[in-house]
């Protein structure tokens, strides 16, 4: 394949960058506390803008509202709308996973209920799959119940990291419904309206010291009906890997965004800054910050756009949304703390967005799949491929 931009795909992510730098980048400061009504208002007034200048929802497929753009061409555009948190929810790219999952998964109820106004960013999803009181690097060992009583799901746990129920609409839960099944297959995914009696949002968890819309939620005898049920009931765990395996691209895909963002702020500061009677890009070791992040950026980008691909072909492309999820985000930390040091004092303040994207970014670390199951897991299928003699082709055949 080439790794070149295609040539379809470059006015729209050109269109789509400019709208970052011109309309996104001079008011992310005022949206990041997004419990302000006036932020709330530049947000809405973002997603408007975005609306008309056609370019809302374009990874969505077109059935549900969406522009349908195909996977591997959404991956050249969603590295631009990376370089902002704000730009996810302003381009309405925020929502992708969950509405596909609604779309594949859900009940009819449901998909006429959420999908739609899901698609066009009237309403907001939540995830909730994370507990505070077990190791969820080993999801087998949620303790989050639900039972099936005259016809309602009766739902009991604690939830934390529920990412944006503050202001969600739904909350999809994963619970153990099969007390009887081994593993993975004791889990189910259920809808949980965030209205429902007995949800109750303990507290937005401080997290490096802001507020995100990290939720910690109290399941109190919540009860809704059975059809709430996201596929069959076991399923739990399939349903998240086909939401979380390309979730984990998109992750990968902002990442470079975010990386490409903090590496040109790198580099005119280095143009810009005297010390010791010369620039600080005349310095070798500045130098050695520029050419270790232009190599990791560029190997991340080719990882990422290869397992894009091979979702693009129908495949899981497990092993290579491995690879990208570890090597992707230690790239990105890395940058920006490279980022940072060539700025100095400056660097961590909020003169520049290096303060906000260092925070973000050792989260990524952690979120969907900590480095170590990502590396365990991948080692372990590589190795069973030299098993049964198929070995590993590095894409040759």
């Amino acid at each position: 394949m080439s790794f070149e931009i295609p040539e379809h795909v470059r006015p729209t992510r050109e269109k789509v960058l400019r709208f970052v730098e011109d309309e996104v980048y001079p008011v992310e400061a005022d949206v990041e506390d997004r419990d302000t009504p006036e932020s709330a208002e530049i947000l809405q007034g973002l997603m408007s803008k975005a609306k008309e200048q056609g370019l809302w929802a374009l990874g969505h497929p077109v059935e549900i509202g969406g522009q349908g753009m195909p996977f591997l061409d959404y991956a050249y555009v969603n590295e631009v709308v990376g370089r902002s948190q704000v730009a996810m929810v302003a381009l309405g790219t925020h929502s992708l996973q969950d509405s596909i999952m609604l779309n594949e998964f859900a009940d009819q109820k449901w998909r006429d209920a959420y999908l739609k106004p899901l698609v066009a960013g009237e309403i907001f999803p939540s995830f909730g799959m994370t507990e505070p009181d077990v190791a969820s690097s080993d999801p087998t060992q949620l303790q989050t119940r639900g039972e099936l009583i005259d016809g309602q799901w009766v739902i009991n746990g604690r939830k934390w990291f529920t990412s944006g129920a503050d202001r969600a609409a739904y909350t999809t839960v994963m619970c153990r419904t099969e007390p009887e099944a081994q593993d993975h297959a004791a889990f189910s995914m259920i809808v949980v309206p965030t209205d429902t009696p007995g949800y109750d949002i303990l507290r937005n968890v401080r997290v490096m010291g802001r507020y995100g819309g990290h939720c910690e939620v109290d399941l109190d005898n919540v009860r809704v009906p059975a059809e709430n049920l996201l596929g069959e009931r076991g399923a739990g765990f399939r349903i998240a890997q086909r939401r979380l395996g390309p979730g984990r691209i998109f992750h990968c895909m902002r990442w470079l965004g975010q990386a490409q963002r903090a590496y040109d702020l790198m580099c005119e500061r280095a143009n810009d800054r005297v010390a010791f009677g010369k620039r600080l890009g005349e310095h070798q070791q500045i130098q050695k910050f520029v050419f270790d992040s232009l190599c990791e950026i560029q190997a991340s980008r080719l990882l990422t756009l290869h397992a894009a691909q091979k979702i693009d072909q129908g495949t899981e492309a497990r092993i290579e949304i491995g690879m990208i999820k570890v090597v992707g985000a230690q790239m990105l930390h890395n940058v920006i703390d490279r980022a940072i040091q060539v700025f100095g004092a400056k660097g961590v303040t909020e003169d520049t967005p290096l303060e906000r994207m260092y925070r973000e970014a050792r989260f990524a670390r952690i979120y969907d799949g900590p480095d170590e199951v990502h590396i365990m897991n991948t080692a372990r299928r590589v190795l069973r491929s030299y098993e049964v003699g198929d070995g590993w082709d590095f894409g040759q055949r």
